[in-house]
């Protein structure tokens, strides 16, 4: 044991370690013993002293009247600072228990107040008392260690208590072996554990409840199964003792015949602490620190430095190992025990043995930041050795993205395929990649590890990346539409819209099967019913796809044309037609909103109309016009179908439909549109801008009926353009105006100056309308002039006879009741009218003709009603525009009195003056 190194882990305390015991103490120091924060001293004199932390004296009692050999600070009952009470005064020996000398004595507090008295003696035995001594509630038993009859050889030079679960165990040591008793059976079983011992003040317990003695050649531990270490240390050993981890020895060298006080640190096999001390009497531990009490009464006290002080200490020696396995056998925190590791790591790294160093700053991870180590190894030489750490702390799950990126370009600098193939296939316990995924992938595809980048996007589930692989850098295009496929749709949907340009590139007819397959797959099955009978389609739909044939819009054609006759109630089915539509009628077949990005480029390809009205194309290639003709019809067709006769509205954007449709000179397109919108004006507007007289004359006769729902003002507008046209069409004119005549939608006057404005009619042709329409205005002018006189000759009458009521008076010669037509007798009413009644026909009603009241009545509600018909301005206008002579609405109007100005009096009562009599005319 001389090999071990010796520390200097402790200190003297209290003065230098070296202090008096106080004088109030006179007596011989028989025994001691130590807790509570107090030390308890008992000599011959039989008095007790109680010291406190400085070893000053609190207070003493007398215990006994002569000396007192041993005793034991209990768990204390109250906090008197005076002489305590005797609560029990109890005889050892007894007629069973005959008298011999006490060698040790240990008492166990299992239950407070409950005590096991264990009381060794040179004979042997154990006397051992159980029970509440203060109430006499005891009990007694005795324990036979040894027999032997040797002098000296049997006595109990040591005892020790140990709880082992439930089990109560008592070690009892004399010169000459170790025992064990089982204090649960009875009576207690005794284990004989060794046949050697120790002598008295040799014996102790670790913190771990072994029995340690101590014999001249060694120090022996004991478990309850036997002997257990061994240490040898040399000389004979005075007292032994146990302090926090450490053994305490005072050896007695006798080479010399000096005492050595050593504190031993059995885990890391060196000497804490060795001190040349005087003859030592007792030796007790309290406060954190060891005092030793000397025979002379002076007393040294021994501390334990902090551990920053003892590691100061190592590292000025360069004794990291030492110091690394101090701060672990003593249980200090990882932060600690890591910056111990980290300056070992720096020393043999400045002593250049870096594989030595990296495995020091391995343990350091998780409190050691990486970036100091990493530092350290990013020379190319020590590449090893950053791999190495890069690789441990992937395996504790603590890289981050850039310690992935650096451990990757090690392997990939290395070119240890090997380990870089270990590395992406690690997983941790999970399954979980033990990496950040999308930086590996990243590095290994930079550094040309396609395939490695591929097992690792395709074991992490990322398609993106996977495909990206596949694509962008190996052009692997076919096993790129085989693993979309193989995905789930969603995914696979997600897949197609970011790199589906690249595909349609390279196999445009295999991308629109997966398409097909995403959009349409089991629709049925992915149409769930809702409560109000519709559904919702799962399914993506093709207007997601869109952008990806940006620059292939005849695989986008094809695509939406399969889409559109498969499906045929798509909730995007009107963003699908007007796609289409745009395809369809885009003359070099490109998107109009993108046209942009052929860069200006001619393809010889320019749309203009003819007379006819139907397009031409110029240019070489006539697979080009077919194509583009093709396209045409099919655009037409699209907006007839898509647009049923039960639909106010198409299954399209008309605004964008008439956009593109004169965009791309598209005429017939252009016509089915106004028409369906009955935009009559500019069906005829696209004829008149071709001058196309034979579809114009057509178009008008289909759609200037008002029998049919037309326009008939269409001919006047046919007329007006005609009048402007600055050539001759009298035929066309003459034709016009037979059917402006039929249904008399302009008079003559308006006829002649439309048509004068074109220098290239002559007379000759309005003569004949002309004529007739002067013939047809005479007649009604002699029938007007019949009607003026027949109303002249009624009003003239009707005055007159106003005249006659107003001047003359009126016979009533009546002899009839008109109501009974019984003879009128009195009292009797006539009316001016010339009506007679009996007055008891007419009732109540005295005031008004019962017979003419009702036509009156009939007239003045029509007359009201005309008044409140002037002030609704806009069934007077509606009658004007829908009226073929605006103007006979008008004079209707005046003629009724609606729009002269009339009086705001009320009107008078209707009813014609009565006479009445009540005695004959």
């Amino acid at each position: 044991m001389y090999q071990w190194r010796k520390f200097e882990f402790f200190e003297e305390k209290l003065g230098g370690g070296k202090c008096k015991i106080p004088e109030e103490i006179s007596g011989k120091i028989e025994c001691a013993s130590s807790g509570r924060g107090k030390l308890v001293i008992g000599c011959d004199d039989g008095t007790v002293s109680l010291l406190d932390r400085g070893l000053n004296f609190n207070f003493g009692f007398q215990a006994h009247s002569s000396s007192a050999f041993f005793l034991q600070m209990l768990k204390p009952e109250g906090s008197s600072t005076t002489s305590p009470d005797c609560i029990g005064i109890l005889r050892i020996f007894t007629n069973q228990f005959p008298q011999a000398k006490i060698t040790s004595f240990l008492v166990l507090e299992e239950a407070p107040p409950i005590l096991l008295i264990a009381i060794g003696l040179d004979n042997g035995c154990i006397y051992c008392i159980k029970g509440d001594i203060a109430r006499e509630r005891i009990t007694r038993f005795k324990l036979q260690v040894d027999s032997s009859s040797g002098e000296g050889n049997s006595s109990v030079t040591g005892l020790g208590f140990r709880l082992d679960g439930q089990a109560l165990l008592l070690f009892a040591v004399t010169p000459n072996s170790v025992s064990l008793f089982s204090m649960q059976n009875q009576p207690p079983r005794r284990q004989l554990l060794d046949q050697i011992g120790c002598n008295v003040n040799s014996v102790a317990m670790s913190d771990r409840s072994e029995l340690i003695i101590g014999r001249p050649e060694a120090v022996y531990f004991y478990e309850v199964d036997g002997r257990g270490p061994c240490w040898a240390f040399e000389g004979e050993k005075k007292f032994l003792g146990w302090y926090r981890g450490y053994l305490l020895c005072v050896i007695a060298d006798q080479r010399n015949g000096k005492n050595t006080f050593n504190i031993y640190d059995l885990k890391n096999r060196l000497i804490a602490h060795s001190l040349v001390v005087k003859e030592v009497s007792h030796m007790l531990c309290e406060w954190g620190n060891i005092i030793l009490i000397m025979t002379d009464k002076s007393a040294l006290c021994i501390g334990e430095k902090d551990m920053e002080s003892k590691l100061d200490m190592l590292f000025k020696k360069n004794l990291y190992t030492v110091a690394i396995n101090l701060v672990q056998t003593q249980q200090a925190d990882a932060s600690a025990t890591a910056e111990v590791l980290r300056k070992y790591g720096d020393h043999l790294y400045s002593k250049q043995d870096y594989d030595e160093a990296m495995a020091q700053y391995i343990n350091t991870i998780g409190h050691l930041e990486p970036s100091y180590v990493i530092q350290k190894f990013l020379d190319a030489q020590r590449i090893y050795n950053l791999t190495n750490y890069l690789e441990n702390l992937h395996e504790k799950g603590l890289a981050s993205k850039d310690h992935t990126t650096l451990l990757l370009n090690c392997y990939t600098k290395l070119k240890d395929v090997e380990k870089l193939n270990v590395f992406i296939k690690s997983e941790d316990g999970v399954g979980e990649h033990k990496f950040d995924v999308e930086t590996a992938i990243r590095v290994c595809r930079a550094a040309n590890y396609h395939e490695h980048a591929m097992y690792v996007a395709k074991k992490a589930g990322r398609h993106e990346w996977y495909l990206k692989i596949l694509l962008e850098d190996l052009g692997r295009y076919d096993e790129a539409l085989q693993y979309i496929s193989s995905l789930e749709p969603s995914q696979a949907g997600v897949t197609v819209k970011e790199y589906g340009k690249i595909l349609v590139e390279h196999k445009p007819a295999e991308t629109i099967n997966i398409l097909m397959r995403l959009c349409t797959e089991d629709i049925e099955l992915a149409k769930r019913v809702t409560s109000n009978g519709g559904y919702l389609s799962m399914l993506p739909s093709p207007v997601d796809f869109l952008n990806i044939f940006i620059h292939h819009p005849q695989s986008l054609m094809d695509f939406l044309e399969k889409y559109a006759d498969k499906v045929k109630d798509s909730p995007a089915q009107v963003e699908i037609h007007n796609t289409l539509l745009e395809l369809y009628l885009s003359i070099d077949l490109n998107f109009p909103s993108i046209s942009q990005v052929n860069n200006g480029t001619d393809f010889n390809i320019k749309a203009r109309t003819v007379s006819n009205g139907k397009l031409a194309v110029d240019g070489k290639n006539s697979s080009i016009e077919k194509d583009t003709l093709e396209r045409r019809e099919k655009g037409l067709r699209l907006l007839k179908s898509a647009w049923p006769a039960d639909l106010e509205h198409p299954l399209y954007d008309v605004d964008l439909a008439i956009i593109l449709c004169e965009m791309n000179a598209f005429k017939e397109g252009l016509l089915y549109l106004y028409e369906k919108m009955k935009l009559f004006k500019e069906v005829i507007a696209c004829y008149m801008q071709v001058h196309d007289h034979e579809g114009l004359i057509a178009c008008c006769k289909r759609l200037g009926d008002s029998g049919k729902g037309g326009d008939p003002t269409l001919w006047a507008d046919l007329l007006k353009y005609f009048g402007e046209l600055g050539e001759d069409c009298s035929k066309e004119v003459k034709e016009v105006l037979t059917y402006i005549e039929r249904d008399d939608i302009l008079p003559p006057i308006i006829v002649l100056q439309t048509l004068s404005r074109n220098p290239c009619l002559t007379l000759s042709v309005i003569k004949d309308f002309i004529a007739r329409k002067l013939e047809q205005e005479s007649k009604l002018i002699e029938e007007d002039r019949r009607a003026i006189e027949k109303y002249q000759e009624d009003t003239m009458a009707m005055r007159k006879e106003i005249q006659d009521l107003r001047t003359n008076a009126r016979i009533f010669q009546l002899s009839k009741c008109t109501a009974c037509t019984f003879t009128l007798d009195l009292p009797a009413v006539h009316f001016m009218c010339m009506h007679s009644f009996h007055q008891r026909c007419l009732g109540d009603n005295e005031k008004e003709c019962p017979e003419c009241a009702p036509e009156y009545r009939s007239v003045m509600e029509m007359k009201r009603s005309l008044e409140q018909n002037s002030k609704d301005q806009d069934q007077f206008f509606q009658q004007v525009k829908s009226s073929k002579d605006g103007f006979s609405v008008i004079a209707e109007y005046f003629g009724k009195g609606v729009i002269s100005k009339t009086s705001n009096g009320s009107t008078g009562t209707a009813r014609s003056d009565s006479v009445s009599s009540s005695s004959g005319f």
